[in-house]
């Protein structure tokens, strides 16, 4: 399909964070798309986790939506993908196309700042830092999120996704998801 020549979907060159599209018609579209709620987390839409990376408006009525994975095999993605047709088809777009893009890799430093809060408000601590650029292990402090305490410890490296961790608290000895920094 021939593409319109709209500015569509902008990238962030010092970041590669995915923007919302600058022309209207694609901004529509992207917040569309940009409500679809993550089927592991549903206090996060594919937005605030920055899987949400382009929103291209085609020829007619149709549009393509590029998503990017948390990690490969990630289970949520078929139905991330049939969630973002279902909802730009209900908003009235004829022909919907979403592409699963793997590169680059989705990192955590993608996720948005509201996104971070809310998922600290669902009982998961959000992570911490930035990716790194290569294999780095570091020992860090994780805040719980009930009391905000940082005598907390990893219990095991894979909680109840692959990207996140469990933990438990020292002093008000409750566990907790932590989404690990990818």
């Amino acid at each position: 399909m021939a593409r319109d020549n709209l500015p569509d979907s902008r990238t962030d060159p010092d970041s590669s964070t995915a923007l919302r599209p600058v022309h209207p018609a694609a901004a529509a579209a992207w917040d569309v798309a940009a409500t679809v709620c993550d089927p592991e987390i549903p206090v996060l839409t594919i937005e605030d986790l920055g899987v949400l990376r382009a929103v291209e408006l085609m020829d007619g009525n149709q549009v393509r939506v590029a998503i990017t994975p948390t990690y490969s095999g990630c289970p949520a993605m078929d139905a991330i993908r049939e969630d973002v047709t279902a909802a730009l088809v209900a908003a009235g777009y004829a022909g919907v196309r979403v592409d699963l893009v793997l590169a680059p890799a989705w990192t955590t430093d993608w996720m948005s700042e509201a996104g971070k809060t809310k998922l600290n408000a669902y009982g998961i601590a959000p992570p911490t830092g930035r990716a790194a650029a290569g294999p780095i292990r570091l020992g860090l402090s994780v805040k719980c999120p009930q009391c905000s305490s940082l005598n907390t410890r990893e219990m095991t490296r894979f909680g109840s996704t692959s990207c996140k961790a469990l933990y438990v608290c020292g002093d008000c000895q409750e566990p907790f998801d932590y989404f690990k920094v990818l």
